[in-house]
């Protein structure tokens, strides 16, 4: 699942493509008869009315809450996109084939919009300029909405999210009052709840903790101070430098682009098991169990669960 730095790398590309461009149109393959009520696209009622609001009007500005990706219009509606497991949205030139039901969208220039990960294209805003932005997601499960622009944080969408990691207001007292609230619960689990703290996600929480020489599995209580402020630390420092490196491609993440990030190249502990811990002077091995149905690795000597 794409976390806060493919996020924000989204986020990034899109200010740079969209902004002041009018959505011309919007074609779907999410709308489903099993969905109606669900007040996303995939609810063939609520793709109508999405569209009608959605054509016509300009897109003023772009931002992430979290995991989400903020379109905002012209009319006060803000489009809520939520990659989920296997979404990634996509800028360029594309032609649509009528004649392929399953892959119509075709980009007119190929690379690297043609690499395989970027075929499954279930939405498509085209757009003023000619170019379109589409959203391919190979298990369909992204959420796309609309939600009023003035409050968008109150949204039901985005009400509950906990604090920014990255922003100037989140200090180490504020992380460590959150985290205290799941006390008794472990810690790679808890940094990945989004009410606790938004945007961290399997691949953060792992290469943040090994940083912070912290096991996955410890609880809250067990860990003191000191190691939190490391925590603290380490997790804007490997947030930061996922952004830096253009998000992590491992999976099927890529840019609005079609190309890939670079974090995965500098995996410490995540998908790294039976390989030696990096970490200077440590004679380590990374480890992989299961904590809360999620892979999870660490390194078995600096990384010590408390007894």
């Amino acid at each position: 699942m794409p976390e806060l730095p493919e996020v924000q790398t989204t986020v990034n590309g899109l200010k740079k493509c969209v902004i002041g461009l009018v959505v011309e149109n919007v074609w779907s393959s999410y709308n489903s008869e099993y969905f109606h009520g669900s007040e996303t696209i995939k609810d063939p009622d609520y793709f109508k009315s999405f569209k009608k609001k959605v054509i016509g009007s300009k897109i003023t500005s772009i931002s992430r809450r979290a995991k989400n990706i903020l379109i905002h219009l012209n009319n006060k509606s803000v489009i809520l996109i939520h990659m989920k497991m296997t979404g990634h949205l996509l800028y360029g030139k594309y032609h649509f084939d009528s004649r392929k039901k399953k892959e119509p969208w075709i980009p007119i220039r190929p690379q690297p919009l043609k690499d395989p990960f970027n075929r499954f294209i279930r939405l498509a805003f085209t757009l003023s300029n000619g170019k379109c932005l589409v959203l391919s997601d190979m298990r369909r499960f992204a959420k796309v909405t609309l939600i009023n622009e003035i409050p968008h944080h109150s949204s039901k969408h985005l009400n509950l999210i906990g604090p920014e990691p990255l922003e100037k207001g989140f200090v180490f007292d504020k992380f460590k009052e959150r985290l205290m609230t799941r006390s008794q619960a472990k810690i790679k689990q808890v940094i990945m709840d989004q009410n606790i703290i938004a945007g961290i996600g399997n691949i953060y929480a792992d290469e943040s903790l090994w940083q912070a020489g912290i096991h996955p599995a410890e609880q809250v209580k067990n860990i003191g101070e000191p190691k939190l402020k490391i925590l603290f630390l380490a997790i804007k420092k490997t947030l930061a430098r996922g952004i830096d490196l253009g998000g992590d491609s491992m999976s099927d993440y890529r840019n609005i682009h079609g190309g890939k990030g670079f974090f995965q190249e500098h995996h410490r502990a995540y998908r790294k098991t039976g390989t030696k811990c990096s970490k200077p002077n440590c004679s380590g091995t990374i480890m992989r169990i299961v904590l809360g149905g999620r892979g999870t690795h660490f390194c078995n000597k600096h990384q010590i669960l408390s007894v």
